[in-house]
């Protein structure tokens, strides 16, 4: 199997001549047909809506692409909400699902009518005493069921290990207590695992949830409005792995909610869900080119990005395919470590990696990187984000965030006199 670039080598050398690498490239056409396809998976529930994870990939231009399939935003940040906010987006178009959340965060949540999920009992206390007793009539909350979460092909996750969400004795009295303040209509969401590759797992996440959900109007009397299966569905970063078929899980889901809920007379609960990676992961890249070749002990290959334009591979030893464009065709038979270039032996995209001869000035696209690259990004080593790109349908580039300037990243120091003597 393998992986196939959306952009040629002659294209990133035309678009390099007037956007230095290293830079990320968005494929519209690929953003537009996934979301159109999971439109389509869930079509059967009425209510379905997708709340696109804002922390995957924060910008508004691909976010406007999504809000055009329906899309609303799940936010976790204030600068999140206000984003959604600016955008034009309001009320049950966001979801607000955060932890550890400080007063104004809930505040400004509730101001702009975005739907709370709420990650701890206590925040029912907390809540109360910001809003005044004044709660909203939809609340949501998160449930955590302990232990190891496991498929038929072994372990997924473990949920027991996470800092998020209720107990099932918790999710009970928290929505007990919801009732009490007023609160009508109610959610639940839960997030298990992360990055499944599989169809199996939002079928049976949805189970779990559908079966809780009839236990809780059965025995508290409340009306679910929306069961919220989160993120999970992965992408399949890898060549030799299936990647998820959203149309099979959109079914998986159907079979479950009709064996489940229907004949609770629930068959009117919305599903929503909240991908992230699924959403965006395989339609965004790095492009960066080749600089230096080091031969010591082992092959380098160095360029001109580094864990600051995607730390993934850094942080997680997170695997990211790459291509060397031009060079498809080529035997792998060159075995290198690709680096950048910061002060961090972990700086590395890909270790001991079976690839083409690579020169320098080749240019190399790594994969994978439309969700949770540039947001993660940072400035280590003073080193400047890099642009975002746009490839349009079309074949034209648009440029959808700008490149960091050393002005961006002293702008902060206010009062230091060495800013003023930069002439910022």
């Amino acid at each position: 199997m393998s992986k196939k670039a959306f952009v040629s080598r002659e294209q990133v050398e035309k678009i390099a001549q007037q956007y230095p690498t290293p830079f990320y490239l968005y494929d519209e056409k690929g953003i537009r047909e996934n979301a159109k396809a999971v439109k389509e998976a869930f079509s059967w529930n009425e209510g379905f809506k997708e709340y696109f994870a804002v922390k995957a990939n924060p910008n508004p231009r691909l976010i406007e692409i999504l809000r055009g399939y329906g899309c609303g935003n799940d936010c976790s940040s204030l600068t999140e909400l206000m984003l959604s906010k600016a955008m034009g987006l309001d009320g049950t178009d966001i979801m607000f699902s955060s932890n550890d959340t400080p007063d104004e965060e809930y505040a400004y949540a509730n101001e702009i009518g975005a739907i709370i999920n709420l990650d701890d009992i206590t925040h029912i206390e907390f809540l109360d005493r910001i809003l005044n007793g004044h709660f909203p009539e939809t609340m949501s909350c998160r449930y955590n069921p302990g232990g190891v979460y496991e498929v038929c092909n072994g372990i997924m996750d473990n949920p027991g290990d996470a800092k998020y969400g209720f107990t099932k004795e918790q999710m009970f009295e928290g929505f007990r207590m919801l009732k009490e303040r007023g609160v009508k209509y109610f959610g639940i969401h839960a997030f298990l695992a992360s990055n499944t590759v599989t169809n199996e797992y939002y079928p049976m996440l949805a189970g779990d949830l559908f079966r809780l959900a009839v236990e809780l109007k059965k025995e508290i009397g409340v009306e679910i409005k929306f069961i919220n299966l989160s993120g999970g569905v992965g992408v399949a970063y890898r060549p030799e792995q299936t990647a998820n078929d959203i149309y099979e899980i959109g079914a998986g889901v159907h079979r479950v909610y009709d064996e489940i809920l229907v004949p609770a007379g629930m068959g009117n609960v919305a599903i929503y869900t909240e991908m992230g990676r699924f959403m965006m992961a395989p339609y965004g890249a790095v492009v960066t080119k080749a600089i230096h070749e080091k031969h010591t002990y082992k092959e380098y290959i160095g360029v001109d990005a580094c864990a600051v334009n995607l730390m993934r591979p850094a942080i997680y030893g997170a695997y990211h395919h790459i291509t060397v464009l031009g060079k498809e065709e080529l035997p792998c038979d060159y075995v290198y470590d690709v680096t950048g270039s910061l002060c961090e032996n972990c700086d590395k995209f890909a270790i001991d990696r079976k690839l083409p001869k690579i020169d320098r000035g080749d240019y190399l696209f790594i994969h994978d990187a439309g969700a949770h690259g540039y947001s993660m990004g940072y400035n280590y080593n003073g080193k400047l984000k890099c642009a975002e790109l746009l490839l349009r349908e079309d074949g034209s580039v648009e440029l959808i965030r700008r490149a960091e300037t050393p002005k961006d990243y002293f702008a902060t120091l206010d009062g230091f006199e060495i800013y003023k003597k930069m002439g910022f």
